[in-house]
C-alpha cells in the first residue's frame, strides 16, 4: 500500500515542533503519524509503534493531502449531544465528588465503579474501556495526588507577624532558634532512585521497625544545629533539648525557642513544661508557630535534607548503624543554610 507523503522543509519543522512540544495529545499523535509516513515507514509499523489503527493513519494522510498543516488543527469528530452529556456527567463525578456520595464503600473512582453507577442509576450500559476512553479524551490521567494540609490557623498572620518582629529586633545578647523533632526508623523511607528500565530495584528492610527520635534546634543567626537523641517523642526529649541549649548557648542572656504546637511543647497543656519554665523562664522563652504550618519552620528543611541524603532507601540493618551514619552526617554539616523566604535574612550579632 503506497501511503507515503512528501513534506516541505517548513512543514517538517512545524510537525516536529508540534510532536515535541504540543499541548494537545491528539495533535501530537497526528504530527507523529505524518512524520513517520514522510519517512517511508509502513502502516503496520506505524500502527504498532503508536498504538493506533490503519483507518486513523489513512484519515490523517488524506486530510493532510487536502489541507496540509491546517489539517492538524481541525476539530475532533463531533460528539452527539447525548454522548457529550454522559461524558460531562462522568467528568463531574470524578473531579467533584467521591464514590461515597453515591453509597459506594470506596474512597476512589474506578472505571468499573462508574460503569455500575451509570447502569444502576441511569440505565446506561457502557463498558469500562469506554469510560476509560472518555476520561483520556478529557485529559484525565491516573496518578498519585499530592497531600496538602486542610486546616488553617485563623491567627496565622498575627503569629507570623510577632515572630518576624522578634527576629528583626533581636538584641545581640539574645538568640533565637527554631525547634522540631524528627522520627528515625530502621524501616527506610522509600524514594526514587536509578534503576534499569523494566526492572524495579529493591530496598531490603529489617522487617521489625525500630524507632528513635531527634530533637533539634536551628540557630537563626548562624545556622548551627543542636541535636538531642531520645527513645520517645515527648516532653522529656523536648526538655533535654532545652537543657542542651542552655549549656551550649551560655553566652546569651535569653534563648527564644520557636516551635510548633505539640502538646508536650505547651506549658498550658503539659505540667513538666510549665514547671521547667517556672525555674528557667528568665533564660528560655517559648514562641509558637501557626498551627498546621510546617512550612513556617526552617528546621523542617534540615530534616528534609537528612531524609533525602541519609534515611531514604538506607541499607543499615539495625538502628546502631543508622544512628552512627546520621551522627556522622550531622557532624559533617553542623551549620546549615536557613532555607526560608518567610523571614528576613538574619544578621550576625
Amino acid at each position: 500500500m503506497d501511503g507515503s507523503i512528501q513534506l516541505r522543509d517548513e512543514e517538517r519543522k512545524a510537525l516536529l515542533l508540534q510532536m515535541r512540544r504540543g499541548s494537545n495529545r491528539q495533535q501530537r499523535l497526528r504530527a507523529h503519524i505524518l512524520l513517520l509516513l514522510a519517512d517511508g515507514w509502513t502502516w503496520n509499523i506505524i500502527a504498532a509503534v503508536l498504538f493506533t489503527s490503519s483507518s486513523t493513519i489513512n484519515r490523517w494522510r488524506r486530510r493532510f493531502e487536502e489541507d496540509r498543516l491546517a489539517a492538524l488543527q481541525s476539530a475532533e469528530p463531533r460528539r452527539s449531544r447525548r454522548g457529550s452529556f454522559w461524558i460531562a456527567l462522568v467528568i463531574h463525578w470524578v473531579t467533584m465528588q467521591t464514590p461515597l456520595d453515591f453509597g459506594f464503600l470506596r474512597s476512589r473512582w474506578t472505571c468499573d465503579t462508574i460503569v455500575v453507577l451509570l447502569r444502576e442509576d441511569h440505565d446506561l450500559r457502557v463498558g469500562r474501556e469506554t469510560v476509560r476512553r472518555w476520561l483520556h479524551q478529557e485529559d484525565l490521567v491516573w496518578r498519585r495526588p499530592r497531600p496538602v494540609l486542610g486546616p488553617k490557623d485563623p491567627r496565622r498572620a498575627t503569629k507570623l507577624r510577632k515572630i518576624k518582629a522578634l527576629l528583626r529586633d533581636l538584641p545581640a545578647n539574645e538568640v533565637a532558634v527554631f525547634q522540631d523533632e524528627v522520627d528515625i526508623n530502621t524501616n527506610p523511607k522509600i524514594g526514587a532512585m536509578w534503576m534499569r528500565r523494566g526492572q524495579q530495584a529493591e530496598v531490603v528492610t529489617p522487617g521489625t521497625n525500630t524507632k528513635r527520635y531527634l530533637a533539634g534546634t536551628l540557630n537563626w543567626r548562624t545556622g548551627e544545629l543542636i541535636v538531642t537523641e531520645g527513645t520517645r517523642r515527648n516532653a522529656d526529649l523536648f526538655l533535654a533539648n532545652l537543657d542542651e541549649l542552655r549549656r551550649r548557648l551560655r553566652c546569651y542572656t535569653r534563648i527564644h525557642v520557636i516551635c510548633d504546637n505539640a502538646i508536650f511543647h505547651r506549658p498550658d497543656r503539659c505540667r513538666k513544661i510549665r514547671e521547667y519554665l517556672e525555674r528557667w523562664g528568665h533564660r528560655v522563652v517559648l514562641h509558637f508557630l501557626p498551627s498546621y504550618a510546617p512550612e513556617t519552620n526552617p528546621i523542617e528543611r534540615v530534616w528534609w535534607h537528612l531524609h533525602e541524603e541519609i534515611t531514604r532507601n538506607h541499607r543499615c540493618p539495625n538502628m546502631a548503624e543508622l544512628l552512627a551514619l546520621i551522627h556522622e552526617w550531622l557532624d559533617a554539616a553542623r551549620y546549615h543554610r536557613v532555607e526560608t523566604s518567610l523571614y528576613r535574612t538574619a544578621k550576625a550579632a
